[in-house]
């Protein structure tokens, strides 16, 4: 059996409070700004900066509970809960992909961390804007589901140029963050 350390413990409670800071961040990410697609009843948001911002800093599984909890929860309390769950699963598996692909580009290589973040965003765009593609496609058709595909690539887009600069604002900023990936 092993025995948990204080420093155990303490590490579990900033993983915690991290996750929940950030779900917060996400939901305003989302609510802040929301530009309706018509066709679909669906709209675009700010969420893939805070997704990225999350996948970047705090590593794939941060991002994964963050991204979903957060795009999910901005969902229900928007009117959009009928969306909720493919939301949380659309985010929160972009955010977990573009963590994933990032942490393995690692950090140090200049060269390999724009592949990584050019590969992370075409992954992340592909899985989220074909999740919705397909989820609105079989709900209101896949030519009104086809008038998403621009919204969320620029939502994406808006992601990685936002995103990625505020990720290298705060690793200058504050070098120990480095350690909080999880």
């Amino acid at each position: 059996m092993k025995i948990k350390t204080k420093s155990s413990k303490q590490n579990l409670a900033f993983r915690i409070a991290a996750i929940a800071i950030l779900t917060a961040v996400t939901t305003v990410c989302t609510l802040i700004v929301r530009v309706p697609v018509t066709p679909t009843k669906g709209y675009i948001n700010l969420a893939d900066v805070a997704i990225f911002f999350t996948a970047l800093t705090f590593g794939p599984f941060t991002a994964l509970a963050a991204g979903g909890l957060g795009t999910a929860l901005a969902d229900i309390l928007g009117g959009y809960a009928q969306w909720a769950p493919i939301t949380f699963f659309a985010h929160g598996i972009q955010g977990l992909l573009i963590g994933l692909i990032f942490k393995a580009s690692g950090f140090e290589n200049r060269a390999r961390m724009v592949a990584a973040l050019i590969l992370a965003f075409v992954a992340g765009t592909l899985f989220m804007a074909g999740t919705y593609f397909v989820t609105a496609g079989v709900m209101y058709g896949f030519a009104a589901a086809a008038t998403e595909i621009p919204g969320n690539i620029l939502q994406n887009a808006a992601g990685v140029i936002i995103g990625f600069p505020l990720y290298l604002a705060v690793k200058r900023a504050y070098p120990p963050i480095a350690g909080f990936r999880w």
